[in-house]
């Protein structure tokens, strides 16, 4: 999966780029402007979103709203996640305080998601990815797979078996003394949902709208991000060896990829950039031929069809031209 040598030009440095591929520092600090007002927006409208599906799901209250919902919630996590991985990069609020507690219990522990445990593990993942280290290894190693390998993979994050395996992790956490203080708090953020969905005369929403996605669709969600990302790459440090990076089209960050997170080769080059600012800094990148054409999947499907094809693997060039 990792990109031929003749894929990759060596254009650096440029004029605005270093020769990691970051902006030289004054139009790095214009690109690391944080626009807290806007992600504070940005913040009540996932939340609206997320919550406001399941409130416009009781209202209408027949079968085919409650499927659809079921299905859309997992975006909702999807939203959640995004927002909540900015925090992790204190990328989400200048002041350190409030960046942290909208993270923690707006964003992550609603989703599950140990905020402080996984900053640690995901600086890892970025100082050296793919190395000894890389928390995510199991995610994205072993790449091209078969259809077989694929369809199971997927299936099981579809019943409910990944999503089981993460949630008896956190349960796993109240165990242990370094991690019964953040399971608690994830615990305890779960039963005031738990309660405001009781408060509304609706408990049931809590495990048919909230924990059922998270543990089933949400799952598929990042799974398919997360390959999407690094799936069959390799440890280098040219971050065109260990990040892929995919045309973006609207259905795609609509579902899987909102806030950009789908420029995720520039957020690999200079992680200190706002979601905001990672489509004119890849944009950086193109312009300083850094990333040729021929480097770029022109969707998801195209994608994820060459990371399942171990039976008859597909160059990236010929995918680059098939748009």
């Amino acid at each position: 999966m990792v990109p031929a040598p003749s894929l990759l030009p060596s254009v650096l440095p440029t004029g605005r780029l270093s020769a990691q591929g970051r902006l030289r520092p004054d139009l790095r600090a214009e690109m690391r402007r944080i626009p807290n007002l806007s992600n504070g927006l940005t913040v009540v409208g996932a939340l609206a979103q997320t919550f406001g599906l399941i409130a416009l799901a009781a209202w209408i209250d027949r079968p085919i709203v409650w499927v659809a919902a079921f299905v859309l919630m997992a975006r909702g996590f999807a939203l959640l996640a995004i927002l909540g991985h900015e925090a992790a990069h204190r990328l989400l609020f200048s002041n350190r305080r409030l960046n942290d507690a909208v993270g923690k219990w707006l964003l992550a522990y609603p989703g599950f998601v140990p905020i402080d445990l996984y900053r640690r593990s995901h600086m890892a993942h970025h100082r050296d990815e793919m190395g000894p280290e890389e928390p995510d290894v199991g995610l994205y190693a072993g790449y091209p797979i078969t259809h077989a390998s694929f369809r199971r993979k997927l299936t099981r994050d579809a019943v409910g078996i990944s999503g089981w395996k993460n949630l008896k992790g956190l349960l796993r956490g109240l165990h242990s003394q370094r991690t019964r203080g953040v399971a608690l708090a994830i615990l305890a953020t779960q039963v005031v949902l738990l309660a405001l969905f009781t408060l509304a005369g609706w408990p049931q929403l809590y495990f048919l709208l909230w924990l059922g996605p998270w543990m089933t669709g949400w799952r598929v969600l990042n799974r398919l991000r997360s390959i999407a990302e690094h799936g069959g790459m390799s440890r280098s440090p040219d971050r065109r060896c260990t990040t892929h990076h995919v045309r973006q089209h609207w259905p795609a960050r609509f579902w899987m990829v909102p806030y950009n997170t789908g420029w995720h080769l520039a957020h690999h080059v200079d992680s200190g950039v706002p979601f905001h600012n990672l489509p004119r800094f890849h944009q950086e990148l193109v312009n300083a031929g850094w990333v040729p054409a021929d480097l770029e999947y022109p969707n998801y499907v195209a994608l994820w069809r060459a990371l399942a094809s171990r039976d008859r693997p597909v160059p990236l060039a010929r995918l680059a031209h098939s748009a």
